[in-house]
């Protein structure tokens, strides 16, 4: 870290550390999580640290390790497992830790077949849920729920091995729950074993789905069928059946016993596809046990009033991945960009919106299951720039430090092996260098964490806002202004500008302001003003307090 910004950082935790108690708090939440900045590991396909745990010979013909697919674009997807493993990730904890993320969410642990899919759709370069051909090398297909997948541990570490040393880093595991379905049941031309069955902790067969379509099944009389539901859902995926106690006690017995190894939060899988009862029972259940434990799911869809279901105490208070405000950024940052700063301002939901708080939601612009974003070196500045200013939580791909892949889709790179060549290559690159800038400091500025947000301008290239926040005896303002062009802007900020003595944020040089403050924004760069104190400014203070979420 530059000394610069060092300086700037301890100047924030000692101004922090000193603010008194507030008669009215601002912010935009008080969730501990909102705090976080999440990277998102394909754990296999992130660093092989432990060959002996490859199993390239799984599966006889029906083999698991290295399974290349035809090019997509010139580019060669893969299938199998690659060997990514927690050793890999562990080993380069600080990687992840130096670039500023204080969490890492992984991908499922739980065991998955030991062939491949011989059934389903054949894939293709833009398919989606073609399975024929495919191993669980990602994690999805869960056959036992209580124990690791094979592929995983190495001799002396086990989850809870990896939980306490990525802890050791500064970083807090998040891990990826499925509760909708297993693995793939039916279509094999000959039944493979595993797949479509269920086993509990003892390894003892509880469900099969016998290779029978959904509509063959016989959930009221055949106990090995009662698990599933008798109609199709996602693909030839065995379909978890919510109305049964028992598949209620599996997950949740399984998941606590992760949870208990170490896990601080959890990610859901295809959240949409089970009820929202079953996700209020659910979370209830955990919570019982782990109060607090912060959740955000996947809802695969792109209209706010669809997703943020999720997120009311009633139906389980679930926080959601932000798919409105991918869409967003996707339109704004990417090569085929068509809009500029005001098409983010409409995915922001602020004020009045769907969202039971829409500082908690889980901001990302690209993920696994969709081609990576098409962007060019700047627009992954802009994106990250956008990303870690904003309210939300961050939440960034393995790999986008580096542009890695950019542009491809599940059957091509999007999944590709990242390994340690790429990692020790990492710092170079322009990507990385301004993602571990800005993110450092948000993991220091409480205002950027949790403040609320007030917008002064998001308009073409330019946007310009606050974030305040005053609660828990911490006060920090943050002045955050973007420049998504490619020449140097001046900016004027006039409006609710708080006199006083405020600072920037990168260098720590402390900044005189009266009634304005004339800045020159770089291209495609920020600029962060912090103003370390309560607010006294009237307007800005009356505007925090109507912005604030009354929990």
């Amino acid at each position: 870290m530059n000394r610069f910004l060092h300086k700037a950082l301890l100047g924030t935790a000692l101004a922090v550390a000193a603010a008194p108690a507030f008669a009215q708090s601002i912010y935009g939440t008080r969730e501990p999580f909102a705090s976080e900045a999440v990277y998102f590991v394909m754990t296999d396909r992130f660093v092989n640290g432990d060959p002996a745990n490859d199993h390239r010979d799984q599966g006889g013909e029906h083999h698991t390790f290295d399974r290349p697919l035809e090019p997509c674009d010139g580019v060669v997807g893969n299938v199998g497992y690659l060997g990514g493993d927690f050793r890999g990730l562990l080993d380069n904890a600080g990687y992840i830790a130096d670039m500023g993320f204080t969490a890492v969410w992984i991908t499922p642990i739980v065991d998955n077949p030991d062939q491949a899919f011989t059934g389903g759709d054949p894939i293709t370069c833009d398919g989606f849920l073609t399975d024929q051909g495919k191993t669980g090398f990602h994690g999805y297909w869960g056959v036992n729920f209580y124990r690791l997948d094979e592929h995983l541990p190495s001799e002396g570490l086990d989850f809870a091995g990896l939980t306490a040393g990525l802890r050791g880093h500064g970083l807090k595991t998040v891990l990826d729950v499925v509760a909708n379905h297993g693995s793939p049941g039916w279509t094999m031309p000959v039944a493979q074993p595993q797949y479509g069955q269920i086993f509990d902790a003892e390894g003892r067969l509880v469900a099969d789905h016998q290779n029978l379509p959904p509509e063959r099944l016989d959930p009221a009389g055949n106990p090995l069928h009662a698990f599933y539901n008798d109609k199709p859902d996602l693909a030839q995926l065995a379909d978890l059946n919510a109305d049964n106690p028992a598949v209620m006690d599996y997950l949740v017995g399984a998941y606590l016993q992760w949870i208990g190894q170490g896990v601080d939060a959890l990610r859901i899988d295809t959240i949409r596809h089970q009820p929202l009862a079953f996700w209020k029972a659910f979370t209830d259940r955990i919570r019982e046990r782990h109060p607090g434990m912060f959740m955000f799911g996947e809802s695969f869809d792109y209209e706010a009033a669809n997703i943020a279901q999720f997120t009311r105490p009633e139906n389980g208070g679930v926080s959601v991945l932000d798919f409105p405000m991918k869409k967003a950024m996707d339109e704004v940052f990417s090569r085929q960009a068509s809009a500029g700063f005001e098409r983010l301002a409409e995915a922001l939901y602020l004020e009045d919106g769907p969202y039971a708080n829409p500082y908690e939601l889980a901001t990302f612009y690209d993920n696994h299951d969709m081609p990576r974003m098409d962007a060019s070196d700047e627009g992954f500045i802009d994106a990250h720039n956008w990303l870690f200013t904003a309210r939300g939580i961050p939440v960034v791909y393995y790999g986008s430090e580096t542009g890695f892949m950019r542009g491809q889709g599940e059957h091509g790179g999007n999944r590709a092996y990242y390994g340690v060549e790429n990692i020790q290559a990492a710092p170079a690159h322009p990507i990385h260098a301004s993602l571990r800038r800005i993110a450092n400091l948000r993991k220091a500025s409480p205002a950027l964490q949790r403040g609320v947000q007030l917008n002064v301008e998001l308009q073409g290239d330019s946007a310009v806002f606050y974030r305040v926040y005053e609660d828990a005896g911490q006060a920090q303002t943050a002045l955050v202004l973007l420049n998504k062009g490619d020449r140097p802007r001046t900016a004027t900020v006039t409006r609710m500008l708080q006199p006083g003595r405020w600072r920037d944020g990168f260098s720590g040089q402390e900044v005189s302001v009266g009634r304005k403050l004339r800045v020159e924004v770089p291209a495609h760069g920020v600029r962060v003003f912090l103003y370390d104190g309560p607010v006294t400014r009237a307007d800005l203070r009356q505007a925090a307090l109507k912005a604030t979420p009354r929990q």
